[in-house]
């Protein structure tokens, strides 16, 4: 290969697929006219759909794959059974570098094993995170981990703390992100001794200017911080929390707007501000869970999500690719002194 494709693209993952996939990346492909896309799928199901979509066509080149790895697949099985399934080909061809990065909507269980398997983290990185954006009262917040490690040391939640940093100045384009360990309380004495000692070594470290200190679950939706700092176990709390509060929320309105007659007109006088509010809180602008620490970029989409929201996925993994977001984590990490670097504990949880 003369040239390393931008991304692969699992065609073949998710719950509308191929269609969505190839819809998004006709889409993506207006904003992105310089990508090239590594489709990996069924090429006698794709093919002809592909070449009714001539932004996307022109961008991809077409890789057949005759297995898929079911939204029903466990891990274990996956890594056993799917090795010609379009989305082991689709992170393989990142494992060799023929691929900066995947995207892909299938098996989130099964894309989250393959990738830390066959791409392997960076090595400076102990565990990868997996990373998302989220609403908040400011704007956009990054949150990390949300899920990929359920227990975690000091020492990884230093390194999520950079790559986060990153991320954020990557994607959000912000160029000097605040960031927080989430914790019970905001006193520095709060917390245990992993969150302690964390937010010692940060407070000394490179990026310590920018960090805020403990923040509380609220500070999340108030977006006190552009970059919110956890465990797997209580990031993905928080995150269904989230999204749960969110739905309620919708939910009430429609409630509160359909109840009467007065409250039907009432609607009618809301509506351009209920509109805003609703392309605010539109999850498909949010699409797109980044495990990050890898040796590539790996960006997992919603397995539900539309056309648009799949676009938007798609844009994640480019933004990250354009910025050479490893290149900046491995920077990132050589600005922690030695000293400061925090050893992983003999009995640190696996």
């Amino acid at each position: 290969m003369s040239q390393t494709f931008s991304l692969a693209i699992d065609a073949m993952g998710g719950d509308n697929a191929p269609d969505i996939v190839l819809d998004g990346l006709e889409l993506a492909a207006e904003r992105h006219p310089k990508a090239r896309f590594l489709l990996i799928g069924d090429e006698a199901r794709i093919g002809a759909m592909l070449a009714r979509r001539p932004r996307a066509a022109k961008l991809c080149m077409l890789r057949h794959a005759p297995g898929v790895i079911s939204a029903e697949m466990k891990p274990t099985a996956a890594l056993r059974q799917g090795r010609n399934s379009s989305m082991r080909l689709a992170i393989d061809a990142v494992a060799s570098g023929e691929a900066s990065g995947v995207v892909s909507a299938g098996n989130t269980g099964a894309l989250m094993a393959l990738a830390k398997i066959v791409v392997k983290t960076l090595p400076e990185i102990d565990r990868p995170a997996l990373a998302a954006i989220t609403p908040s009262a400011r704007g956009d917040v990054v949150m990390l981990d949300l899920g990929a490690n359920v227990q975690c040391d000091a020492r990884n939640l230093v390194e999520f703390a950079v790559m986060g940093d990153t991320f954020a100045r990557a994607v959000l384009g912000l160029t000097a992100p605040s960031f927080g360990l989430l914790n019970v309380g905001s006193e520095e004495l709060k917390g245990d001794e992993r969150v302690r000692q964390a937010a010692e070594v940060l407070r000394e470290s490179h990026i310590g200017p920018n960090f805020h200190g403990f923040i509380e679950g609220h500070d999340i939706a108030a977006g006190t911080v552009d970059v919110v700092v956890t465990d797997g176990f209580t990031g993905n709390v928080a995150l269904k929390t989230g999204e749960g509060a969110l739905k309620l929320m919708r939910d009430l309105l429609r409630q509160v707007f359909t109840s009467s007659v007065p409250a039907r007109m009432g609607y009618l006088l809301a509506r351009p501000a209920l509109d805003r509010l609703r392309e605010w809180m539109d999850p498909r602008r949010y699409n797109g869970a980044i495990l990050l620490g890898l040796n590539g970029v790996v960006v997992k989409s919603h397995g539900g999500t539309d056309a648009t929201g799949f676009a938007h996925a798609v844009d994640v993994a480019m933004d990250m690719v354009t910025h050479r977001f490893n290149d900046r984590i491995r920077e990132g990490l050589s600005m922690l002194s030695t000293p400061a670097r925090v050893p992983v504990p003999a009995t640190a949880p696996r």
